[in-house]
C-alpha cells in the first residue's frame, strides 16, 4: 500500500527535482531513506518510570516499539553507572517512514506554540535534516492529562541527497514549512 506523501514524491516531486537539477540519470534523484528519533534519559538513572512512561511515549507515536540505549562506560559526575538505560530511538523506513513524516508535517508542527516554519539553517552539509522538538505534546497520540513531564527529542531525516540545496528542495515539495 502506498501512502499519499510516497505517490507525491513519485509522480511530481521526483519529475520537478529532475528538471530542477538537470541529472542526467532518474537514480540520482534524492529520496528519503529514514526517519530517526532520539531521546536522551539522564534521569532514567534514577527514575525508571521516566523510561516506561518515553517508551510508551515513542511507540504511540511512530507505532513501533523503541530502542534502549545503555551507557558504555561509568561516569561518576553525572551519577550513571555501565549498562544503565540513558537514552531511546526508533528508525522509521518505508511505510511507517512516510506515515510519520506525513502526520509531522500536517498535524504536529502546526501545533507548535507561536509556530511560524522550522529553521532552514539545520542541514548537516551532505543533504540530511535535523529537527529539535522541545515537547512531546504536539503529536496527537499523546494525551496531555497523562503525561509526567514535557520531555523533548530529536527527529533526523536522512536523504540521498548530495547537498543541502537538493535535500532543502525535496523537503520543500514534501510540504516542509520552512520559515523565509
Amino acid at each position: 500500500m502506498e501512502t499519499s506523501l510516497y505517490k507525491l514524491y513519485k509522480n511530481k516531486i521526483s519529475q520537478e527535482l529532475f528538471k530542477q537539477f538537470s541529472y542526467n540519470n532518474v537514480h540520482e534523484i534524492p529520496k528519503l531513506v529514514k526517519i530517526t528519533l532520539n531521546r536522551g534519559l539522564g534521569e532514567a538513572a534514577q527514575n525508571s518510570k521516566a523510561l516506561e512512561n518515553s517508551i510508551n511515549e515513542f511507540t504511540l507515536i511512530t507505532g513501533q516499539k523503541p530502542i534502549i540505549n545503555k551507557s558504555k562506560k561509568s561516569i561518576a559526575g553525572f551519577k550513571i553507572r555501565e549498562n544503565i538505560p540513558i537514552g531511546l530511538s526508533v528508525t522509521l523506513r518505508k511505510e511507517k517512514m512516510y506515515n510519520f513524516l506525513n502526520k509531522l508535517i500536517n498535524l504536529s508542527l502546526p501545533r507548535i506554540r507561536d509556530f511560524r516554519g522550522i529553521s532552514s539553517k539545520q542541514f548537516d552539509g551532505r543533504g540530511n535534516y535535523n529537527l529539535g522538538i522541545k515537547e512531546q505534546i504536539i503529536f496527537p497520540e499523546i494525551e496531555y492529562d497523562k503525561i509526567d513531564k514535557i520531555r523533548g527529542m530529536d527527529i533526523a531525516i536522512v536523504t540521498t541527497a548530495k547537498t543541502d540545496e537538493e535535500s532543502f528542495a525535496l523537503l520543500q515539495g514534501f510540504g516542509m514549512p520552512f520559515n523565509k
